[in-house]
């Protein structure tokens, strides 16, 4: 079998580029200073990764401190991370792969324990998954935050990434705006599904005026977005309202892609439809941006398969497991691709990572030899 198409360069609407079709999905690992900045242990995790993808993500890094989610999460809220992060920036790069920051809030997700108690939302209410009542952002809040997405874009440029990625999904600030189950305001950030892609979409904006002043060209930027939000039967959002978001975004803002997070297959179907998510996105994208798929891939015939569905695929588990994932393919080693993990050592997965994995409770889908 081939896999060429694999490694076929991507070129991005706005001139960015990727060496290959492969990516490493946005994941913590949980490696961070407490203050948020860098540490060496991110800087291992990554050094031996550098072959994994033509495209790496960094897992999500907060634009302020209320919007922190974890222990050891990295920081890009204040100028004085910028060494660190051009420092994590050069050690992703060095074998040619294409850096990228992923920007994002937690909002009702936030770990109080890590950032003053307090965990903010578009809504005040109890969640029943969450042990804390985050309290409603004000409206000069919400002002401020869109801000803050922008002054990370600008650390982001400022530390020699290739480009960034918007957090739209899994629950945290953006997609708590977009969904009706908890956005309950009555004012221009709620109601209306019109008014509840007011949020992400003016941090979109915000984030691409920034990159259009500062960064040079063939700078990247992403969004990632969940394409449904189902609670049981509460429904926050179906796949045709984040679909009108895709379309809002692109006609609003130059993206060079739309990152589709899955947590069951890439080539899932929404109840109700006969398309896959992805099918469903490449219908409203309309070559406008790339698509980026996610979830289920684990070697290099399941990637393969997955470029059936988007123009690229990212690697999760797989990133962990086997960080020369993409090398082998190059190299003709496909058979001998990692598929679970036989020396943990060897992975540079910092301490708090195994711990999280290992945790009787984790929240983690589980990885063999762990």
């Amino acid at each position: 079998m081939t896999y060429q198409k694999l490694l076929e360069e991507i070129n991005f609407p706005n001139g960015g580029k990727s060496p290959s079709a492969i990516v490493m999905a946005p994941m913590e690992a949980k490696g961070a200073n407490l203050d948020g900045s860098v540490s060496q242990a991110d800087l291992d995790y990554f050094s031996i990764r550098t072959k994994v993808a033509g495209l790496i993500i960094t897992g999500a890094m907060n634009v302020n401190m209320i919007g922190r989610g974890f222990k050891g999460q990295i920081g890009i809220f204040d100028d004085k991370f910028i060494p660190g992060l051009k420092e994590l920036a050069q050690t992703i790069k060095k074998d040619g792969s294409k850096a990228i920051a992923q920007l994002y809030h937690a909002g009702r997700e936030a770990d109080i324990t890590q950032n003053g108690g307090v965990a903010a939302a578009p809504t005040e209410m109890e969640f029943p998954f969450l042990n804390h009542r985050p309290r409603e952002l004000s409206a000069s809040e919400i002002e401020e935050t869109i801000k803050d997405f922008g002054r990370a874009a600008k650390r982001a440029i400022d530390a020699g990434f290739d480009g960034v990625e918007i957090h739209g999904a899994n629950h945290y600030l953006l997609q708590q705006f977009f969904s009706s189950y908890s956005n309950h305001r009555t004012d221009k950030w709620g109601g209306s599904l019109a008014n509840r892609m007011n949020f992400p979409l003016a941090v979109a904006k915000e984030v691409c005026r920034v990159v259009d002043e500062y960064a040079p060209e063939g700078f990247i930027v992403g969004y990632r977005i969940s394409p449904d939000e189902i609670h049981e039967e509460t429904i926050g959002y179906t796949v045709d309202d984040s679909m009108q978001l895709v379309d809002a975004l692109l006609k609003q803002n130059k993206l060079d892609y739309i990152h589709i997070s899955l947590f069951t297959h890439y080539d899932a179907k929404p109840d109700g439809h006969d398309d896959s998510y992805a099918a469903l996105a490449n219908k409203v994208i309309k070559g406008r941006a790339k698509l980026i798929i996610v979830s289920g891939v684990s070697t290099a015939d399941d990637a393969l398969d997955a470029l059936n569905e988007a123009d690229l695929v990212a690697i999760g588990r797989a990133a962990l497991v086997e960080p020369a994932f993409t090398q082998k393919i190059k190299d003709g080693k496909t058979d001998t691709i990692l598929t679970k993990v036989e020396n943990l050592e060897e992975l540079n997965w910092p301490d708090d990572l195994i711990e999280w994995y290992r945790a009787e409770n984790s929240p983690l889908p589980p990885i063999e030899g762990i």
